[in-house]
C-alpha cells in the first residue's frame, strides 16, 4: 500500500509543483487560521478565570473583544484558504484532463481496439473529479486537521500533560481503524469505477447502435442487461456505504469514550483544585477542537482512497505510448514533394495473423494506381502504411526515396488526403466537417471542394445549406452523402497524395462517374490510389494492383490484367453480367 501511496503521488506532483506559490499562500492561510483557531480557547480560559476571579469589568470586555477579533481573523484566512486550495485543485484537474485528451488523440487503432470508448469516458469524468476531490477538499483537510491536532495538543500539554494523555487515549484506535478501513474502502471504490466504466460503455454503444437494436426489437433485452448491470453498481456502492457507516460510526464511538474520559478526569482534578474553572472549560473547547479533525479524518481517509484508486485509473491511460512515434530527429518532408511511394519487402502483422507478405511494388509520382482484391485481402492495410497508421514489421515504405520513419507523423500526414472506408463526420455543421484540417478555408474553397465532390446539389437542397448540422457522426446524412461530404474534405486540403479507400462504395454508378469526372483535374499531376470493389471506379487507373491473402499477384494496366485472366478478369465478367441483369 506504502508503494502504491508513493506511486501515486510521485505522479501527482509534477501537477502540484507548477502552483507551488498558490499552495504556499494557501497553506500558510491554513496554518495561521489553525494557529488563531489555537489560541481561541486560551483567551475564553483568562476571560473565564478573570471572571471567576473578580477581575474589573473592562478587562473581562477586553478578553471578550480579543476573542472577537481571533475569531474574525480566523473566517478572513479560512476563506482564503479554501478559495486558493480548491482553486488550485481545479486548476490541476483542468491540466490533468487536457494532458488526457491530448494524450487519447495521439494512440493509435490499436488502442482503441482493445479499451471501450465508455471506459475512456468513465476515466475522464467521473475519475477525474474523484482526483479533484482528493487533491482540494482531501489534501486541504488533511493538513488542516493535522495541524489542528498538533497546536491543540501543544497547548493542552503545556496546561496539563496528565489529563491530555487521557484525552489522546483513544488515538491509537482511530488510526487502527483509519488503516484497517482505508484499505477496504479504497479496493471497494476501485471496483465501482470499473463497474461505472462497463455502464458508460453499455449506454454509449447502445446509443451508437441505436438503429440496430431496434432494427433486431432487442430494446428489451438491452433493458435487462442494462438494468443487471446497473443492479451490480448499486449493490456495490450499497457496500461502500455500509463499510463508510461503520467507519464513521466507529470514530463517533471514539469520540464519545474521549468525551467521558476528559470529564471524569478534569472533573476530578477540578474538584480537588488542581485546575480552575477556565482551563477545564478550555479542555473542552479543544476536545470539540478535536472532534473535527476525527471525524474529519475518516472523511479525509475516504477521499484519499477514492482519489487513489481513480488516479492510478488515470495514470494508466496518460502512460500509454502510441505505437507510431516521431524519431528524435524527424527529417523534414522533401520540397518540392514528388510523391514517389515505394514498397520494399513490406510485410505486416496482426499477433499471429499475416495481414500483408513480402509486398514489392513501387507508385510513381503523379500516377494513379488502383488496389483491388478479395475482402480482407490488405486492400486497406497497404493503405494505412502510407501515412503512418501503422509501420510494416517487416521491409520499409518510403516516400520520394526516405524511409516514412524518418518523418514526423503529423508532417507526413499534412501531405495525405485520406478517405477511410469507416466515413466519420462531427456533430457540427457540414461546412466545417469538410473544412476540418483546413484552417482558415474560405467558403468559396469549401464550395468549389464540395462540388468536386458531387455534394454540391444535395447541399444546395438543405434549408441551411453549407450551416447544415449533421448530427453526432453525421447521422442526418446518407452514406453516400457522408462519403461525398469526406472527399470533399480530403480535396480541400490540396495534398499531394490523395488515397480513395472504398470511398464510392456507397454511391450508385451515375454519381460516381460524376465524382471520378469533377477528380480527374484534381488527380492529375497528384499521386493517387484508389481502392475499389468496383472495376468501374479502377479501370481508368494508369496501374492496378491486385492482393490476395496479403500478397501482390498481379499488376497491370485494366486491358493487361483482363488479358492475364485470374481474381480481376474474373471480377470485371461478374460485374459486368450484374449489369446487364440490372438493365434488364
Amino acid at each position: 500500500m506504502a508503494r502504491d501511496v508513493r506511486a501515486a503521488w510521485k505522479f501527482a506532483a509534477p501537477y502540484l509543483w507548477r502552483y507551488r506559490r498558490g499552495f504556499a499562500l494557501g497553506f500558510g492561510s491554513l496554518i495561521i487560521k489553525d494557529a488563531l483557531g489555537a489560541a481561541l480557547p486560551l483567551a475564553m480560559r483568562a476571560s473565564i478565570d478573570a471572571l471567576t476571579a473578580g477581575r474589573a469589568l473592562r478587562i473581562v470586555l477586553a478578553f471578550c473583544g480579543l476573542m472577537v477579533l481571533i475569531a474574525l481573523a480566523k473566517g478572513v484566512f479560512q476563506y482564503w484558504m479554501r478559495v486558493i486550495l480548491i482553486g488550485i485543485s481545479r486548476d490541476v484537474e483542468f491540466d490533468l484532463r487536457n494532458d488526457l485528451f491530448a494524450r487519447l488523440v495521439t494512440l493509435d487503432s490499436g488502442f482503441y481496439s482493445r479499451m471501450r470508448t465508455g471506459d475512456i469516458l468513465a476515466r475522464a469524468t467521473n475519475d477525474m473529479n474523484a482526483v479533484r476531490m482528493m487533491l482540494g477538499p482531501g489534501m486541504m483537510y488533511l493538513f488542516e486537521t493535522s495541524f489542528t491536532l498538533i497546536f491543540a495538543v501543544a497547548v493542552m500539554l503545556r496546561v496539563d500533560w496528565r489529563l491530555t494523555l487521557v484525552a489522546m487515549a483513544p488515538a491509537p484506535l482511530v488510526s487502527i481503524a483509519v488503516l484497517g478501513f482505508g484499505r477496504r474502502i479504497h479496493d471497494r471504490f476501485e471496483q465501482i469505477q470499473g463497474m461505472f466504466s462497463d455502464i458508460s460503455s453499455r449506454v454509449q454503444e447502445n446509443l451508437s447502435g441505436v438503429r440496430v437494436v431496434r432494427a433486431y426489437v432487442q430494446e428489451h433485452a438491452e433493458l435487462k442487461l442494462f438494468e443487471r448491470v446497473n443492479s451490480g453498481y448499486i449493490a456495490e456502492n450499497v457496500r461502500l456505504a455500509r463499510i463508510s457507516g461503520l467507519f464513521n460510526a466507529s470514530l463517533t464511538a471514539l469520540i464519545g469514550l474521549t468525551f467521558l474520559l476528559v470529564l471524569w478526569a478534569g472533573g476530578w482534578q477540578f474538584a480537588r483544585g488542581r485546575i480552575s474553572l477556565g482551563s477545564f472549560v478550555m479542555f473542552f473547547t479543544y476536545m470539540n477542537m478535536l472532534v473535527w479533525p476525527m471525524i474529519a479524518m475518516g472523511w479525509v481517509a475516504n477521499l484519499v482512497e477514492r482519489g487513489r484508486a481513480s488516479l492510478e485509473r488515470v495514470r494508466a491511460l496518460l502512460q500509454e505510448r502510441p505505437s507510431i512515434a516521431a524519431p528524435a530527429h524527424p527529417r523534414p518532408l522533401p520540397s518540392p514533394l514528388r510523391g514517389e511511394i515505394d514498397f520494399r519487402g513490406v510485410s505486416l502483422r496482426y499477433g499471429d495473423r499475416a495481414a500483408l507478405r513480402g509486398i514489392d511494388l513501387r507508385i510513381r509520382a503523379g500516377e494513379m494506381v488502383a488496389i483491388v482484391g478479395h475482402t480482407g485481402s490488405g486492400k486497406s492495410t497497404l493503405a494505412h502504411l502510407i501515412p503512418r497508421l501503422v509501420d510494416p514489421s517487416e521491409g520499409a515504405v518510403l516516400l520520394d526515396g526516405i524511409d516514412l520513419r524518418e518523418f514526423a507523423p503529423e508532417d507526413l500526414r499534412r501531405a495525405i488526403g485520406y478517405v477511410p472506408q469507416e466515413t466519420f463526420l462531427f456533430s457540427a455543421t457540414l461546412g466545417d466537417n469538410i473544412a476540418f484540417g483546413v484552417n482558415h478555408a474560405t467558403a468559396e474553397q469549401i464550395e468549389r471542394a464540395a462540388a468536386i465532390a458531387g455534394l454540391a446539389p444535395d447541399i444546395a437542397g438543405f434549408p441551411e445549406g453549407y450551416r447544415t448540422m449533421v448530427g453526432e457522426r453525421g447521422i442526418t446524412l446518407s452514406g453516400g452523402q457522408k462519403q461525398r461530404a469526406a472527399i470533399a474534405r480530403a480535396i480541400l486540403r490540396d495534398p499531394r497524395i490523395l488515397i480513395l479507400d472504398d470511398a464510392l462504395a456507397s454511391v450508385d454508378t451515375a454519381t460516381e462517374e460524376r465524382i471520378l469526372n469533377g477528380l480527374a483535374s484534381i488527380m492529375r499531376g497528384r499521386t493517387t490510389i484508389l481502392i475499389s470493389h468496383r472495376i468501374s471506379t479502377v479501370h481508368a487507373a494508369d496501374r492496378i494492383f491486385v492482393l490476395d491473402n496479403g500478397r501482390l499477384i498481379a499488376q497491370g494496366s485494366h486491358e493487361e490484367l483482363l488479358k492475364l485472366g485470374g481474381y480481376y478478369a474474373d471480377l470485371y465478367r461478374k460485374q459486368l453480367l450484374e449489369e446487364e441483369l440490372e438493365a434488364i
